[in-house]
């Protein structure tokens, strides 16, 4: 296809905006896949995290799998990588002779385990102490190593493509000097962004965001001819991130709701229950937080995914924007969201239209 004849207006499809390592149940419950964001440029399409469901996900956003040409992995909790494998796997019988690389680009190994919460009375043993902490590039190679039997009959029967021909899997180097270490200090002060990827259609940029105890934890923004766009990956309340996403025309940043992690959580005897309301408020952000640091940063847009609970009624979600002085938007799965220079330009037409 011709790309000069193509739309090049930047844009984000919320394939998947709620978080959280489960399916969640109860009211409102099935609304929302897990979390995955496409950023397409034209007809290219770079992927932030690949939860439950991302593959059909892109079929139902008109996104085909071959369109990919980055998918990029903000950390490696299981609810933002559980659909990775689905997506090599699958992809072989979608993929031609003339396919393109996909760059996979996340976290390296995070060289040591994390503190045991306090919360203990026991210290867990931890599975596969042999290796415990793989970065993405080990993930990937432990994923097509368990469909080896799977993998292989396609290959050798079918004459399908191995994964390994279009998937290149990169650990993100974090630069030198910065005083990073996965547990003293994981989310260094006043860290400058930097570049792990660039083509002819975006430029992308990540710094490190603080998501204890999960180390290394990135934020990503993708810069294009027309506009930018900022995702926060999980994080509490970042300095790094507001460095990030500084003027960006649009920030997806995730968002909790601490009054189900109270109700949820605050009442509870168990160390395992304690244990996971420390977590949740060490460890995310609210709504009102998201506006706050939206501001700091004067991003444009906001728009709140990751959420969780994903049963959380959109009006608490809607309720934190009041104070939020550019456009607001609390996506469904699906939603397109336009971002740049193009579309401010549009918006204004419109509003000197309509006010005549």
């Amino acid at each position: 296809m011709n790309r000069q004849a193509l739309d090049l207006t930047p844009r984000v499809v919320t394939l998947g905006t709620a978080g959280g390592p489960r399916w969640w149940t109860g009211e409102n419950a099935g609304k929302r896949s897990g979390i995955a964001t496409a950023v397409v440029v034209g007809d290219v399409t770079y992927l932030v995290d690949a939860g439950h469901g991302v593959g059909r996900q892109m079929m139902l956003a008109g996104l085909p799998i071959n369109s990919l040409r980055g998918i990029f992995v903000s950390h490696l909790h299981s609810d933002h990588t559980i659909d990775l494998g689905s997506l090599a796997i699958f992809g072989m019988f979608t993929f031609g002779p003339d396919q393109h690389k996909i760059h996979l680009i996340g976290p390296g190994d995070r060289g040591e385990l994390p503190p045991v919460s306090p919360r203990a009375a026991v210290p867990p043993t931890p599975v596969f102490p042999e290796n415990p902490t793989p970065g993405i590039t080990a993930m990937f190679s432990h994923l097509m190593a368990a469909y080896a039997t799977d993998l292989n009959d396609r290959i050798l029967d079918s004459l399908r493509p191995s994964p390994y021909d279009y998937f290149v899997p990169q650990d993100i180097t974090i630069p030198a000097g910065t005083g990073y270490s996965p547990n003293t200090n994981p989310t260094p002060a006043d860290m400058e962004p930097f570049e792990i990827y660039s083509d002819e259609l975006v430029t992308v940029t990540a710094t490190l965001v603080q998501h204890p105890p999960i180390a290394p934890a990135f934020a990503f923004r993708f810069d294009t001819a027309d506009g930018s766009v900022t995702i926060s990956g999980d994080t509490a309340p970042c300095e790094n991130l507001v460095r990030l996403a500084g003027g960006t025309d649009l920030l997806l940043h995730e968002a909790i709701d601490f009054d189900w992690v109270n109700r949820t959580y605050g009442g509870s005897a168990d160390g395992t229950g304690r244990a996971s309301g420390d977590h949740h408020r060490k460890s995310h952000t609210s709504a009102t937080e998201a506006v706050e640091l939206a501001t700091r940063a004067s991003a444009k847009a906001l728009a709140l995914h990751h959420l969780v609970p994903g049963t959380t009624p959109v009006s608490v979600w809607e309720a934190a924007g009041a104070d939020f002085a550019g456009d607001y938007y609390v996506p469904d799965d699906l939603d397109s969201i336009p971002f740049g220079q193009t579309t401010a330009a549009a918006r204004r037409i419109e509003e000197m239209v309509s006010s005549r």
